[in-house]
């Protein structure tokens, strides 16, 4: 009940502030220390045709922050959300302007609400656009900070999504966080739509358009809703202009189901939005890839989109359908159709996105493929197609029912029941036969010779399929690295070639950095220009095949905003390397220790928090417990939006045993080693609490663990803060106006969490609830080790 109240009483106060900001003055300037509330008066700001609100706005059961269209108090559109990604904002918050830009008051503690609005050279006022754009000024009325810079699912008329940016559309129409869809312009002045997971654009989009021609800035979208490219001297059109008119607004918005549309809204009737093009225009929205998950298959039917699993698969998330399907049995190794317990289910007119380890073939007939499959142990599912067949293992992806071609689909499956006496109760198994028993009496010695017979063939059959399974292995090893794609959060990362990735680098030609774990290179796949890190490991344990990819599918699962993401990985002969997300602003050392200007207080309050949010899912949150074993400065990699990834996660595992406690005094990372590594203990999580708790004082201060050139009652960190601490000069730890409070807080957290006894120091969920202010934190003891 109390929850179809919120959601009666959300819209009753979201059409009441619209109401009561109408009949408010209008403004267009924003001083500093104004603020705005979601619950009270001001809760956004108008644009000064009011047409446009920056505020807060009601969202599930809180509050999210952005830019809605405000033709009238009952129709809102939303068109831009700041951090769309993180928790909702609580009724008792505050949101406020500030010299650093907006900063958000919850939970009795100030953070900025994006890192696209705010800046590091002073703001002096802020304004919110007829045009859609909320914009924060210096003191000269510069424009140092702009949201149609970073937009999320939405332009508006006047507005660029420049070269290399991207739309990322919402994941429903009341829930704004990232979706499942991008459109990203590309370099080429190509413009491709594809799955917001997909590792490779060039693969997986499902619609691209444009002039494949360098130069263009850009999309626009112009006053008359034409939406074009231009180069400065040329235009490449992707509409028509429409009306010009300034009672029209016009916006283009990638929408919940991954299609781009252009939105007139006409203000002067106020008859709502009307949709004046789609790209791609789809008679069948099952063409837009990733629509369903792995493992199921898609089906429309008058614009109602449905996804089933296949046969023999069950949903991953019974109420989210289109997350996908993984198998309802398991099974060890490889499986044939030895005494019928495997068979094939047949889907007509069903087909996907080949990617099949084997070349294709050419069937005379659709049971030659079926039988194909069900004959080779490495076959999970077949495609037959105009008499050519196609052999592949799961996952399958963009799966969909296609009656424009005739085409089948196999699924092997496994007869659970084979060989218990009845018939199983699949009913899509009219080939597998039952198993009947029946009783006869023999004789000792018929007996004797039966047994010894079967075991003779049982014996013989046993070691032909040894020798079939090696030679299969060894004929399909390499084509199988390259059917593994890394689409959804679920899937492990896909299989690359050694040369496939010495392609890319050029050779290895530009080293990044040099790490415990090996050299790390810049690279490029092809086609889709997506930049690339690709780590080459050393001294890695010398472990079978299955071994290793069972690492990488446990590293590749793990997917957190605070992890860098693991594309794939290279297990040919002795190479073993790792593909990653490219991390374009270095790591926090290169932030904290060599900057000429180091980041301030808030972003450094902001980068810790991201740190302990990262090891805390490690610990506690991911599938397998993972202990990162090295985390330090160099090991926290900085993306576009300063945001702070943890790198190098799982892989201490893959060293040598002998370097797992010798690698980190040769690689200078002594200072962050847990006084457990020298008394050869085990090993725990508390390990890697006792390191973050070094990097946070380093964050705090800014300067290393260790300086030799400090004096000497200053030269070890842990020492200094501890007697800076006790003797209560907290001030001269930071050079920098900070919060006292927040000082006193992150400090004490660092102080907990060096203890020398592994018992003492906190786990990373108390770190985090502790650095967030959530609960009260006592003193420190004395007894922490350096």
């Amino acid at each position: 009940m109390a929850s179809a109240t919120s959601y009666i009483l959300f819209p009753l106060i979201f059409s009441l502030a619209f109401a009561l900001e109408a009949a408010r003055p209008r403004q267009s300037n924003i001083t500093l220390g104004t603020s705005l509330h979601p619950s009270t008066n001001p809760t956004s700001w108008l644009s000064p045709n009011g047409r446009f609100a920056f505020g807060f706005y009601p969202e599930g059961t809180g509050f999210s922050i952005g830019i809605w269209l405000v033709p009238s108090p009952e129709n809102t559109t939303v068109i831009w959300t700041a951090g769309r990604d993180d928790l909702l904002v609580t009724k008792d918050a505050v949101l406020k302007l500030t010299r650093e830009g907006l900063k958000l008051l919850q939970n009795s503690e100030w953070r900025l609400i994006s890192r696209y609005i705010y800046t590091s050279t002073g703001a002096f006022s802020a304004s919110m656009l007829d045009s859609g754009n909320f914009v924060i000024y210096d003191s000269n009325f510069n424009v140092i900070s702009e949201t149609f810079d970073n937009p999320t699912d939405t332009i508006m008329a006047g507005q660029v999504l420049h070269t290399g940016s991207e739309l990322v559309s919402s994941v429903s129409e009341t829930n704004h966080s990232s979706g499942k869809f991008q459109l990203s312009v590309q370099i080429d002045g190509q413009i491709v739509w594809c799955p917001a997971a997909s590792p490779d654009i060039s693969e997986d989009a499902y619609h691209s358009i444009g002039p494949y021609l360098e130069g263009y800035q850009g999309l626009n979208l112009d006053d008359n809703g034409r939406l074009y490219l231009f180069n400065g001297s040329a235009t490449f059109n992707l509409t028509k202009g429409f009306w010009n008119r300034t009672t029209r607004v016009y916006r283009a918005t990638l929408d919940v189901d991954g299609i781009f549309r252009l939105y007139s809204h006409n203000l002067e009737l106020n008859t709502g939005q009307e949709v004046l093009a789609e790209i791609p225009k789809l008679t069948d929205l099952c063409g837009v890839k990733g629509t369903c998950g792995l493992n199921s298959y898609c089906t429309s039917a008058q614009g109602v989109v449905a996804c089933e699993c296949l046969p023999g698969f069950d949903y991953l998330d019974g109420n989210r359908t289109s997350s996908g399907c993984t198998r309802n049995f398991t099974t060890s190794g490889c499986y044939l159709n030895n005494d019928n317990t495997t068979y094939m289910s047949t889907l007509e007119n069903v087909t996907w996105s080949v990617d099949a380890y084997t070349e294709q073939t050419y069937s005379t007939s659709k049971e030659d493929c079926r039988d194909a499959c069900l004959k080779d142990c490495f076959c999970d599912a077949a495609l037959f197609q105009v008499n050519r067949c196609w052999k592949q293992g799961l996952p399958l992806r963009y799966v969909i029912r296609d009656s424009t071609e005739y085409c089948a689909t196999f699924i092997k499956r496994v007869n659970m029941s084979a060989g218990e006496g009845h018939v199983s109760s699949v009913a899509e198994n009219p080939a597998a036969a039952p198993v009947t028993t029946t009783n006869r009496k023999f004789s000792t010695k018929i007996l004797i010779v039966s047994v010894a017979l079967i075991t003779g063939i049982i014996s013989t059959l046993a070691a032909l399929m040894f020798i079939f399974y090696r030679y299969q292995d060894g004929r399909y090893r390499r084509m199988r690295r390259n059917r593994e794609p890394a689409l959804v959060d679920e899937i492990a990362p896909r299989s690359f070639s050694y040369r496939e990735l010495r392609e890319a680098t050029d050779g290895f030609k530009e080293e990044l950095g040099k790490g415990a774990f090996g050299t790390v290179f810049k690279g490029t796949l092809p086609r889709g220009q997506r930049v690339i890190a690709v780590k080459r490991l050393e001294k890695v344990v010398a472990e079978g095949e299955r071994e290793f990819r069972t690492e990488m599918r446990t590293i590749g699962r793990t997917h957190h905003k605070n992890l860098v993401r693991l594309l794939g990985f290279c297990d040919e002969s002795t190479n073993r390397l790792l593909v990653y997300e490219y991390m374009s602003n270095g790591s926090l050392a290169d932030l904290i220790f060599k900057a000429d200007r180091r980041p301030g207080w808030d972003e450094r309050v902001g980068i810790a928090l991201d740190i302990a949010r990262g090891i805390h899912y490690l610990h506690e949150e991911c599938e397998t417990r993972i202990i990162h074993c090295d985390i330090k400065p160099q090991n926290i990699l900085m993306d576009d939006n300063r945001t702070a990834k943890i790198s190098d996660f799982g892989l201490a595992k893959l060293l040598m045993p002998s370097q797992t406690r010798t690698f980190t005094g040769i690689r200078g990372t002594r200072g962050y080693l847990a006084p457990e590594w020298h008394k050869s203990a085990p090993i725990s999580v508390k390990a890697d609490v006792y390191s973050f708790g070094i990097v946070l004082l380093e964050i705090v201060c800014c300067r290393r663990n260790m300086e030799l050139e400090a004096e000497a009652d200053a030269i070890i960190l842990l020492d200094w803060v501890h007697h800076c601490f006790m003797a209560g000069e907290l001030e001269k730890l930071v050079p920098d106006e900070v919060d006292v409070i927040e000082l006193n807080r992150f400090v004490k957290v660092g102080l907990w969490c060096a203890q020398s006894e592994p018992g003492t120091r906190p786990c990373m969920k108390n770190v985090v609830m502790m650095l967030e202010g959530n609960v009260d934190i006592s003193l420190p003891p004395p007894g922490f080790s350096s």
